[in-house]
């Protein structure tokens, strides 16, 4: 087991990857701790799960919602939580959003941790405190910078993922290689085979090295005033793609990637080779790379962005494969240059 440390303004979090979730009772008060768990993930693992208050949502980016943050709260209030409670979501990016928000409001904050059962959450949704619900199909327009007490990474738990759900991960760790691990975009380049079919210490060097990048970034900027900021490549594109069509959120960040390689270039950031080596592993993972939306719809949704400020927004730029660079654009200059590309 590898354990890594994220540091918080007021607490640290504690990444435990390889660790399982059946030594999760370690972790936890022996009483006054809460479930937060999805119907598929309830399914697989309900044997593994200690004998503690457990309430199931259904799986699925529409359970990031008021309505089913309320009903936990009435659910915690009707089992007498309080102040001392212990809160724990185990499953994938949703799960952790959620029960991330719901712990950090309830009574004004309870602690939390997370069995972290999908790729991309294990690499980004469950690390760096961010916590959230959406209202109308935005991402994470309310939310919360809390830090769980710790991360379960339980690697074994990867086996039972969907290919499609393994490959969203994926778009996450090509992310964090762009921002700062060239020598990991390379072994990625050369092991897609072995990591798409879970060998274990190929996976687990890859989480353990995107963890690391995202907890060094965390622990410098907690609540995005500067340089956590990077950590949003290819997400400005990719939620604007994602919340007209519904596709998954990792689906959608690569296609957010191949967008990003190509503004890039335009601007005189990233080299022909160096754009045609990201398109080429998106594509081995098995990773969309466009979407025949309109361009006008995503910009004009791209626009609505929390990272807007004003009449600029702050674009995340490729400066070379495993560098980047945070560029503050007018909206009216990127509009035009998205609009008249030939891309």
């Amino acid at each position: 087991m590898k354990k890594i440390i994220v540091q918080g303004q007021s607490i640290s979090s504690e990444i435990l990857v390889g660790e399982s979730l059946l030594k999760l009772a370690e972790y936890i008060p022996a009483e006054n701790t809460f479930i937060i768990t999805d119907k598929n993930v309830y399914n697989l693992y309900q044997s593994h799960f200690p004998r503690m208050p457990m309430h199931i949502i259904e799986p699925g980016e529409a359970s990031k919602s008021f309505k089913v943050a309320e009903d936990i709260f009435r659910w915690l209030l009707q089992n007498n939580a309080d102040r001392n409670s212990f809160i724990v979501g185990i499953g994938g990016g949703v799960v952790c959003d959620l029960a991330g928000f719901v712990a950090s409001t309830y009574m004004r904050g309870v602690n939390f941790g997370f069995v972290s059962t999908t790729l991309l959450s294990q690499v980004d949704a469950s690390v760096g405190g961010k916590n959230g619900i959406d209202i109308d199909g935005y991402k994470n327009i309310v939310g919360t910078f809390t830090q769980p007490k710790f991360v379960i990474c339980d690697t074994a738990m990867l086996s039972t993922l969907p290919i499609t759900e393994l490959r969203c991960g994926f778009a996450e760790i090509v992310k964090h290689t762009l921002i700062d691990d060239k020598p990991m975009f390379e072994m990625l380049e050369a092991n897609f085979h072995k990591a798409l079919s879970l060998e274990k210490q190929v996976i687990e060097e890859l989480i353990i090295n995107s963890i690391t990048i995202k907890a060094k970034i965390v622990s410098l900027d907690e609540k995005e005033a500067g340089e956590r900021r990077k950590l949003n490549l290819g997400h400005t594109w990719g939620h604007a793609i994602e919340k007209i069509t519904g596709i998954p959120h990792g689906e959608a960040v690569s296609i957010g990637l191949a967008f990003t390689a190509w503004l890039s270039e335009k601007r005189g950031l990233l080299k022909s080779r160096e754009k045609e080596r990201i398109i080429a592993l998106l594509k081995n993972l098995g990773l969309p790379i466009s979407s025949d939306i309109s361009r006008e719809t995503a910009v004009e949704v791209m626009f609505r962005d929390k990272k807007r400020e004003g009449d600029h927004l702050y674009f995340v730029m490729m400066d070379g494969i495993g560098k980047v660079k945070l560029d503050k654009i007018s909206i009216e200059k990127m509009r035009e240059c998205i609009l008249k590309a030939d891309h």
